[in-house]
């Protein structure tokens, strides 16, 4: 029996982030119809795009003007769409965006939801996530008519499949929130940053980039890798950098193609949110840190001496 699959692709300026080609990737089996679902943005756009991974169906989904920023509206929306085209399983990214709507939809269905995942057999509805600070992984049998699943940006490789889409309108302009308005929006980043969950080069530092100011070291590095800049609790907690840019247990998980730990001694904790990183460099003083034995390469070295000179190396802007 064809499975209907629903997916909620994110849009950074009109083009499709990468990060959701992984993501399809994962989706796609026998017996499945991919339903791309587009919010307020031109299907014929991306319509290229989403076919060369094997999208049948793109969904475009409008919305009222002053509504399109709005959580609940934009949840309402994708439910009706499940509805509309019988969709039994819906893949969105484990991004902030994501964090915030799919657990919205979930509820509003009352359906099976599983974040942070990276692997996931349709066929079954079995799904593989980690747990206990990363020390192991969890093998969920989920259930019921719909099916969630936030799936951890970077942890697949994209695989093309091409295809034909059809592209469906569905107007969602009549839909409103009276519980909760959107006053205002704005991003807290005014920099050109790119998101750390989806980055493929993260440098992040730690107690050994001594304080906040030495961070924007790591910024400058990183715009030259086109990367992101990450940290240690122990620097988010001595208030050096937000708590936004903090990898590990209570912070962010990452699985970027390349991790660049600077002055990070390595604990569990940090561990737990980039031990899926492609390749891990550690740079560090101590030959004795945890990040030692837990990395790739490493070079025992001051951070604050070996950065600078590999911005040189990388270039000038």
């Amino acid at each position: 029996m064809m499975k209907n699959i629903g997916i909620i692709i994110e849009l950074d300026k009109g083009r499709i982030k990468e990060t959701n080609f992984g993501m399809i990737t994962l989706a796609r089996a026998k017996d499945t119809e991919l339903f791309a679902v587009v919010v307020d943005a031109d299907a014929e756009i991306v319509k290229e795009e989403l076919e060369s991974f094997g999208i049948t169906k793109i969904v475009e989904v409008s919305l009222a003007e002053d509504q399109q920023k709005n959580p609940v509206v934009r949840a309402k929306a994708i439910i009706n769409v499940i509805k509309e085209y019988n969709i039994c399983a819906v893949f969105g990214l484990s991004t902030a965006m994501g964090k915030d709507l799919l657990p919205r939809i979930a509820a509003l269905l009352k359906a099976s939801l599983v974040m942070d995942c990276y692997a996931v057999d349709i066929k079954q509805n079995l799904v593989k996530t980690s747990q206990y600070s990363g020390k192991t992984s969890a093998t969920i049998k989920a259930a019921g008519d719909v099916l969630i699943f936030g799936v951890r940006p970077n942890a697949i490789e994209p695989v093309k499949a091409s295809s034909l889409a059809e592209i469906l309108k569905f107007d969602g302009t009549s839909l409103i929130s009276k519980d909760l308005k959107v006053i205002k929006t704005g991003d807290t980043d005014t920099s050109e940053n790119i998101s750390l969950v989806e980055a493929d080069v993260i440098i992040a530092g730690g107690r050994g980039m001594k304080n906040g100011e030495n961070f924007t070291i790591l910024s400058k590095c990183a715009k030259k890798l086109n990367g992101a800049v990450g940290a240690s609790r122990v620097a988010v907690d001595a208030g050096w950098v937000p708590y936004s840019m903090q990898v590990g247990q209570t912070g962010e998980k990452v699985s970027p193609l390349v991790y660049i730990a600077c002055g990070i001694s390595g604990s569990v904790q940090h561990f737990a949110g980039m031990k899926t990183s492609g390749m891990v460099i550690a740079i560090n003083k101590d030959e004795n840190a945890a990040i030692m034995s837990n990395c790739d390469y490493y070079v025992k070295a001051d951070a604050l001496e070996i950065i600078p000179e590999l911005i040189k190396h990388l270039g000038n802007d």
